[in-house]
């Protein structure tokens, strides 16, 4: 792998509004080689079927959303349906069985297509219920790097969220501020720009209020900082990424480093 190479990648923050605003996390299985046990939002890689041109055939507002962004909002709609079952869009003639559970898992194994699925089972995408939210870069520790685009999205309606067993193995709906109180007590591990994604969620009392915020806030990429104090490392935000003075000892070693500033 060359040195310095760095990977596109997407979260989806799924929330949705009860008494207070909720948001939906996924337990990673123990045994996955990426933050493992953790809580997270659903995301990963970009992969190269991601990109197809023929996915604007399948895709409500395609022209609406900035080029850069297309295949990007693609891969976060794919792994949220991979990692939950939750589709952003008008999902057609899929359901919520075990037909729906097989095809998850032969499109996490490349065994097919997300867009083959897509086109089976009739699915219109709506890449443009995504809000860009976040956008973080992986530090040069390590030359496996994330270039993470999290969006925001509204749950959809009469959609039930569903592990797959394999990359995750528990769906939670929580409000941001208990998500941080558990992870506060150690009750949860919650990677850190996780945390910081959930701070700023916080701040809303509402989705509309968190995607305007979302809206409004000036573009920024989030780069974490590595710095030595008296022989101790810590990672570092700057104050203008909007999440205020942050500083944590670090403690888990360079290539754990990476994975924590990624989902």
């Amino acid at each position: 792998m060359a040195e310095g190479q760095i990977f596109k990648a997407a979260t989806t923050i799924i929330a949705r509004e009860r008494d207070v605003l909720e948001v939906l996390m996924v337990k990673r299985h123990h045994a996955v080689d990426f933050v493992a046990g953790a809580m997270v939002f659903p995301g990963g890689k970009v992969h190269d079927g991601d990109c197809d041109p023929a996915w604007a055939r399948h895709a409500r507002h395609w022209d609406d959303v900035p080029e850069e962004e297309r295949a990007l909002r693609i891969a976060a709609i794919r792994e949220c349906f991979e990692e939950t079952g939750i589709i952003l869009g008008d999902p057609g003639r899929a359901t919520a069985g075990a037909d729906m559970v097989q095809a998850r898992h032969s499109i996490d194994r490349r065994e097919r297509t997300f867009l083959d699925y897509v086109e089976e089972m009739d699915i219109v995408l709506d890449v443009a219920a995504l809000t860009l939210f976040a956008r973080w870069l992986t530090p040069p520790v390590v030359p496996k790097r994330f270039d993470t685009f999290f969006y925001l999205a509204a749950a959809p309606d009469a959609q039930i969220a569903l592990s797959d067993g394999r990359e995750t193995v528990e769906t939670e709906w929580i409000s941001p501020t208990s998500a941080l109180a558990l992870a506060e007590a150690g009750q949860r591990e919650i990677v850190l720009p996780t945390r910081m994604n959930l701070r700023l969620l916080a701040k809303s009392g509402s989705l509309a209020e968190a995607v305007l915020a979302a809206q409004t806030r000036a573009s920024r990429i989030v780069l974490p900082r590595i710095v030595t104090r008296d022989g101790v490392r810590f990672l570092q935000l700057d104050v203008l990424d909007g999440y205020g003075a942050v500083e944590e000892p670090l403690v888990l070693g360079e290539a754990r480093a990476a994975e924590t500033v990624t989902r």
